[in-house]
């Protein structure tokens, strides 16, 4: 196997995303004033779909993210509404795919929480989830919702664990426990009937979900893995790592033997994490560097070479995370074939950023929109767990971009019981309380102690002014 270097040189090839570029939105159209969480996990922090953008924020006491309607462009008052329930920092959020007021948060309080955003936004703080998840022993640091399977959701925990939690009954129903370490990274197939982590084992694993049985591994020794990402249903899988020289590197594998990657391509000499996103519609990969400003986009192969560099969108400011609009939001008059949401840290700006396919014509391109996954689950939670695999229900962007999903989430009504899975009971041991919600707890328990105070004075005042009125009483004229 021989280790290239990417050349900068386009490779001039028939292809219709060769000219692909991007656009960055007009500052009317952005998003300003958002105090962007500064904590330093390696997540984007960001999620978006069609009616809201979602950003993790950064928070005195307990974790809180803003959820932005996205018209609602501009500035964002500093006294804005925010989902606020969490007694930890927010590690993650991810919104339903299939119902868009429904989104998860996972949290350094060790807790996931399912939260119902109304239509319009919020008018007030969100402060009670309609489900709070309790099953890791340390914080949780990813959630991914299945790709196919409705109300089913992953969680990834810094104990080690994945947890599948079924939202209809509000409980794990399966544990993953293959990880040696901190799990980094989680992926699914098309049919989310295969999960691709990445860990800090420096290993690299294919796992049937629902058994937990891993199906491949690679001990990643000249490259080590930090992101992975399904490449649709080509049956190979991309990560991003660092070479053994410390230089970002990306290597493409086959999925069905890892003991050697396909290729392996030096990116750059830049310390920061490279975050890939694949586009299974337009067979389309971009590699966007934490700290850098620069997003790279390539055409991806079947046949060797398999990769094809395209282009670069570069920009001064450097981006903390990245959320990624859903095809079915995008803008297909204007050729929108990607949009991400670029978080600028230093300027608490979400800056949207249209990866666009430059047409003259103005009629619908079908050729850059094949029918993709929509917004109507597969699979019920049961049928999932039950052993059944289904691919997503397509959708045409020409006419079904502005259908809406006649999904409803109903929490179930729960109670306090032992939850096992694979033999252990996860709710044995209450999980830890941060350091936070020590804190709060305290301020709580002295607030409670000051108000007995007072209520005990006020009570002493009066006792004594009613033994006063009783002396008077005795000492009076008529008494006598």
């Amino acid at each position: 196997m021989t280790v290239t270097k990417m050349s900068w040189r386009p490779q001039y090839r028939s292809s219709k995303f060769r000219n692909v570029y991007g656009k960055v939105a007009n500052r009317e159209h952005c998003f300003d004033g958002i105090p962007i969480t500064k904590n330093v996990h390696d997540n984007h922090f960001c999620a978006v779909n069609a009616k809201f953008l979602a950003i993790v924020t950064e928070s005195a006491g307990g974790g809180s993210f803003l959820v932005i309607p996205l018209e609602q462009t501009g500035r964002i008052e500093p006294n804005h509404p925010k989902v606020c329930g969490h007694q930890g920092n927010v590690l993650d959020i991810k919104w339903n795919p299939f119902i868009e007021n429904i989104i998860a948060s996972c949290s350094e309080d060790t807790s996931v929480r399912i939260w119902e955003i109304p239509d319009g936004g919020l008018k007030r703080n969100l402060t009670e989830a309609v489900l709070e998840l309790y099953g890791h022993s340390r914080r949780v640091g990813l959630v991914e919702w299945h790709p196919t399977a409705n109300n089913i959701l992953f969680s990834a925990g810094y104990d080690y664990k994945v947890l599948i939690w079924n939202l209809d009954i509000g409980e794990p129903v399966k544990m993953i426990d293959c990880h040696t370490d901190v799990i980094l990274c989680m992926s699914f197939n098309t049919d989310g009937s295969l999960l691709s982590t990445t860990c800090k084992d420096k290993k690299l694993r294919v796992i049937e979900p629902r058994s937990g049985r891993v199906l491949q591994e690679a001990s990643c020794k000249n490259h080590r893995v930090n992101r992975v990402v399904f490449l649709g249903n080509m049956k190979r899988l991309l990560t991003t790592g660092v070479s053994r020289w410390n230089t970002r590197q990306i290597a493409l594998w086959d999925q069905e033997d890892l003991s050697m990657p396909l290729i392996e391509e030096e990116i750059d000499g830049l310390s920061g994490l490279l975050f890939p996103f694949y586009d299974a519609d337009t067979h389309m990969l971009y590699l966007a560097g934490k700290g850098d400003g620069n997003i790279r986009y390539y055409e991806i192969s079947s046949e060797k070479p398999y990769l094809n560099y395209l282009m670069e969108f570069r920009s001064p400011a450097p981006q903390k995370g990245l959320g990624v609009m859903p095809k079915h939001g995008l803008d297909v008059s204007a050729c929108e074939v990607f949009r991400f949401y670029k978080l600028v840290t230093l300027k608490g700006l979400i800056e949207p950023i249209s990866m666009i396919v430059p047409r003259r014509s103005e009629t619908y391109q079908e050729d850059i929109y094949p029918m993709t996954p929509g917004t109507e689950p597969a699979l019920t939670p049961d049928e999932w767990l039950s052993g059944m695999n289904r691919d997503p229900i397509l959708m045409s962007l020409k006419e079904g971009y502005k259908k809406t999903s006649k999904v409803v989430f109903k929490a179930p009504i729960r109670e306090k019981k032992s939850v096992v899975v694979n033999g252990i009971d996860l709710l044995e041991n209450v999980p830890p309380r941060t350091e936070n919600e020590l804190l709060r707890m305290f301020f709580r328990q002295q607030d409670e102690i000051r108000r007995l105070k007072e209520d005990l004075a006020q009570k002493d005042i009066r006792i004594r002014q009613l033994q006063l009125e009783l002396k008077n009483l005795r000492n009076s004229p008529k008494n006598n």
